[in-house]
């Protein structure tokens, strides 16, 4: 009898579901006729458990977010205490809280370079979107209001505010409701050898120095980049490619803004991923792994020379958010900071790296439709290929990359396909993850892998 009643209500929720939850990022018919693949009743680590008491590994962190993990009672019980005292409080006005302050000196001493100050936000679209307005206006305080442009990347992702969307590179996402602003700039990413001026590579007219020829530098308010693309395929930068972009922006006094929504908190090894090049932007968006998805929270760190530049402005700054600097969201973020550093989080996601990259290896030599393994801390991919030695892709309206996750989904494992021809497989376990649960994650892969390979 207990059985029926919960199947019941299994039953009401997913029909509540499909009537009345609009989701974001889903096939809407699908979604309409089918309901949710699955509901989220709980977590502990790396795993989570749905309505049926059936357990996940969850190899994306969700949204690349959890980078501590499901059911971190520290955190939660730091939100507890802080909602009980004061859950909310205004930034307008210049009013402040103890919990916003507290965290912005740990995010000023934790950055790097000179990048001492931050405009909060709830999440990454919010940041980039702040990001791109707060270039244009810096440089109209310096009294360049024509310097408005911005470069961003093909394949880039940063978000699906309008600014940000425009920014973003995937046409999918660049086309949605014809919402996009004027002004935006792509060039063809990784592009070294044109960003240190060789114009004779056959690209350089794509490249980020190409565009800002085309445009004028004078026009030009900032150049915006992912240190790894995420969403647009899991692509690491050659070597030497931000530092030469960094260069360039120097050369043309020109902003650089370090999108580090994905690539912060530890992601990719490093605390934030441009310190794998060494490099320090002037304006970075984080969010995401700053709560660890424990609260909405994100923000824009900018450096000395900007936050000089706008505390000389003797006007209304007209933007802002309602819940910036939201006091439980950077209670958390504090937390969250503060676990990762007592307990080498950051440090477990470099080691984990190089067993991940032993277990993509494996799974290269055992299947031939395995390629392009790829990973850097733990952000990483696998691309699948109907012949890999030849470069054949699989027929991508068949949705090879997405079959695949669906095979990985029956088999208990939370992985997501990407690419322009649906061919990469996306991989971001929380950075808590263990040896032993890397390999058990390979060991999924593989089983489906075979499968996969027998009736796709």
């Amino acid at each position: 009898m207990a059985m029926e009643i919960k199947k019941t209500k299994i039953e009401e929720l997913v029909n509540i579901d499909k009537k009345h939850f609009l989701h974001p990022s889903t096939n809407p018919k699908v979604h309409a006729e089918n309901g949710p693949p699955i509901i989220f009743t709980e977590g502990n680590g790396i795993f989570v458990k749905d309505v049926h008491g059936d357990t996940y590994m969850d190899a994306m962190s969700m949204l690349w977010n959890v980078n501590l993990g499901h059911g971190v009672k520290e955190l939660a019980e730091v939100g507890k205490e802080q909602i009980g005292k004061l859950a909310y409080a205004s930034a307008f006005k210049g009013f402040s809280n103890e919990p916003a302050i507290e965290l912005s000196k740990k995010l000023a001493d934790i950055a790097p370079g000179d990048l001492n100050a931050v405009f909060y936000t709830s999440g990454g679209s919010e940041s980039n979107d702040t990001a791109i307005k707060l270039s244009r206006y810096y440089w109209g305080i310096k009294g360049k209001p024509e310097k408005i442009k911005i470069i961003a990347l093909n394949n880039a992702y940063h978000g699906v505010t309008v600014a940000a969307q425009t920014a973003t590179g995937i046409p999918a996402f660049h086309d949605f409701a014809r919402s996009n602003i004027e002004h935006v700039h792509h060039a063809k990413a990784h592009l070294t050898n044109c960003e240190n001026g060789d114009k004779n590579d056959p690209d350089y007219a794509q490249s980020i120095r190409g565009v800002i020829e085309r445009e004028g530098a004078d026009t030009v308010a900032a150049v915006l980049l992912e240190p790894v693309q995420g969403a647009g395929g899991v692509h690491i930068p050659p070597e030497g490619y931000l530092q030469a972009v960094r260069k360039l922006c120097d050369e043309h006094n020109i902003l650089f803004i370090a999108d580090e929504v994905i690539c912060g908190f530890g992601r990719t090894g490093t605390m934030f991923g441009v310190e794998n090049w060494d490099v320090v932007p002037d304006l970075m968006s984080i969010a995401k792994g700053i709560s660890s998805g424990y609260a909405q929270l994100g923000g824009v760190l900018i450096n000395d020379e900007v936050k000089q530049t706008l505390d000389g402005f003797d006007a209304n700054l007209s933007h802002g958010f309602t819940y910036s600097g939201h006091a439980s969201a950077c209670a958390i973020g504090l937390k969250n900071i503060e676990i990762m550093e007592r307990d080498g989080v950051v440090e477990n996601a470099k080691k984990m790296e190089a067993v991940l990259k032993d277990g993509l290896a494996y799974l290269e030599d055992k299947h031939s439709i395995v390629t392009n393994s790829r990973a850097i801390g733990l952000l990483a991919a696998i691309e699948i290929y109907e012949d890999r030695d030849t470069g054949k892709l699989f027929d991508p309206k068949k949705l090879p990359a997405t079959t695949l996750v669906d095979e990985f989904f029956a088999n208990k494992l939370i992985l997501r396909a990407l690419g322009s021809n649906n061919e990469i497989i996306a991989i971001a376990p929380p950075l808590t993850i263990t040896k032993e649960e890397v390999e058990k994650m390979i060991a999924i892969m593989d089983e489906s892998i075979t499968s996969f390979r027998k009736t796709f």
